[in-house]
């Protein structure tokens, strides 16, 4: 599964004009699920979301996790990410789950951060999304938990 993090002061994902998730500072994370990935990955990535430091302590440096910071936690739903742009001009999305799996995984993802953490906000899969936010820094990383990839 691949996590794309966004450390943001705020975030909110629109469907039809209207707000479906929205939160203050933390993190906008838009989630994909990959061909083969099982909800051990989905397990793994949000490990590594929930604990990954990317807050600022009271030196300035990254040394604090969303956990830490009790900060928001936005997740969407964003296919787009498992692109193989290898060649051509268009890009493949073959690496991507097949969208049962994908809204499967997703919502296992949802369910279990909001078991997780007290402050957890979606998009909606499948729908065409507005996402609109204020990077913090900006921070953005790219995580990725490979299939089978030991924990």
């Amino acid at each position: 599964m691949i996590g794309l993090l966004q450390r943001v002061s705020r975030a909110k994902v629109e469907v039809d004009g209207a707000g479906v998730g929205a939160i203050g500072a933390g993190l906008l994370v838009l989630v994909c699920a990959e061909r083969g990935d099982t909800e051990a990955e989905a397990d793994r990535l949000l490990e590594r979301v929930l604990g990954y430091r990317v807050f600022g302590d009271a030196d300035g440096k990254m040394n604090l996790s969303l956990r830490d910071v009790h900060g928001g936690l936005l997740l969407v739903p964003q296919f787009t990410l498992a692109a193989d742009t290898h060649k051509g001009m268009r890009p493949s999305f073959t690496p991507a789950a097949p969208p049962a799996d994908g809204e499967r995984l997703f919502d296992y993802f949802a369910g279990r951060a909001r078991a997780a953490h007290a402050a957890v906000e979606t998009g909606r899969f499948g729908a065409h999304m507005q996402v609109s936010l204020t990077n913090d820094g900006p921070v953005t990383i790219w995580l990725r938990v490979a299939p089978g990839e030991p924990n």
